[in-house]
């Protein structure tokens, strides 16, 4: 799924796709937004005969930009033993040539495939992943990246991507989808990536709000839709104030203060766990926003007097 504008809720909404039919309906409303969409990906069917051992894909990959001749350059493959004059007319140096050509192109495959095998895990939607394709070859080609960490490399294209595409995700959640970097050597990457592309990515890569995160954390911890709703419009008073915290501890204090005037309610532990963010963390983020919690609790949620007995 997918966020795109929707002429009937007149707002940016969850988009689901029918691969079958080629409709793109909006999950809100229902609404068709696009009918007969044409799928440009490459072609999987097969047209080998099962007795050999002959490729069964009867078209390539789509076009890609980052590649050499966009990916679509020829590859003669060697025939096996015993194939008669043709497997004299192919010298061997074609196939020498044709391995140190393609070296590069291999490398960034190779690296494409770990950043979608990474966004796959984070759930990131497909724009996300070609952007950090993008950032990637970009600071490829302006520094040479041998001898650095690749998976923090990798992590730190998503990370950046991520912040461009206004779809933030913390550095704690990128290092669950890798294995080879700590947050600390990400952090590094991110650094090194930044001063290298600082004219092309701009200076903040992204301005990051507690709302990004807030609807994520909610629907980790199964909070009901009156809960959520509350807490998106507590986020947004929250921006009105000067609290020196990061958006993501704003968020997940956010969440705690609508836990504890909600009929259901979650330990703190959980939302800890939700949001990856301290148990100390949260409570003093709690204590920044409490001298406000007049003006930024929505009236329709809690009145004034439950709002007097939340202890700071």
């Amino acid at each position: 799924m997918s966020d795109t504008f929707c002429r009937d809720c007149n707002s940016l909404t969850e988009v689901v796709f029918d691969h079958r039919a080629g409709d793109a309906i909006c999950s809100e409303c229902g609404l068709v937004l696009e009918a007969h969409s044409v799928d440009e990906t490459a072609e999987w069917r097969s047209f080998a005969d099962d007795s050999n051992d002959n490729d069964p894909n009867r078209v390539g990959g789509p076009v890609n930009p980052l590649l050499s001749e966009a990916g679509l350059s020829t590859v003669i493959a060697r025939p096996k033993n015993g194939g008669g004059a043709s497997s004299e007319a192919l010298p061997s140096s074609v196939g020498k040539w044709q391995g140190r050509a393609s070296k590069p192109d291999r490398h960034l495959l190779d690296i494409f495939g770990a950043i979608a095998v990474m966004a796959d895990r984070l759930g990131l939607v497909t724009t996300i992943k070609d952007r950090a394709n993008e950032i990637y070859k970009k600071v490829e080609d302006q520094k040479p990246l041998r001898g650095r960490n690749q998976d923090a490399i990798v992590a730190a294209c998503l990370y950046i991507a991520c912040r461009q595409e206004n779809k933030p995700r913390t550095v704690k959640e990128i290092c669950t989808a890798v294995s080879g970097a700590t947050k600390k050597e990400i952090g590094r990457a991110k650094e090194f990536i930044w001063k290298h592309l600082e004219a092309e990515l701009g200076p903040e890569m992204g301005t990051i709000h507690a709302g990004d995160y807030l609807r994520r954390f909610c629907s980790n911890l199964g909070m009901k839709n009156r809960d959520v709703k509350a807490a998106q419009e507590m986020v947004q008073n929250t921006e009105e104030l000067d609290i020196r915290r990061s958006p993501i501890s704003v968020a997940a204090a956010v969440i705690y203060t609508i836990n504890q005037l909600s009929d259901e309610k979650k330990s703190l532990k959980d939302i800890s766990v939700a949001t990856r963010v301290a148990e100390g963390t949260i409570k003093n983020s709690y204590r920044d926003l409490h001298p406000h919690l007049a003006r930024i609790i929505p009236n329709w949620f809690a009145n004034e007097e439950c709002v007097k007995n939340l202890q700071p």
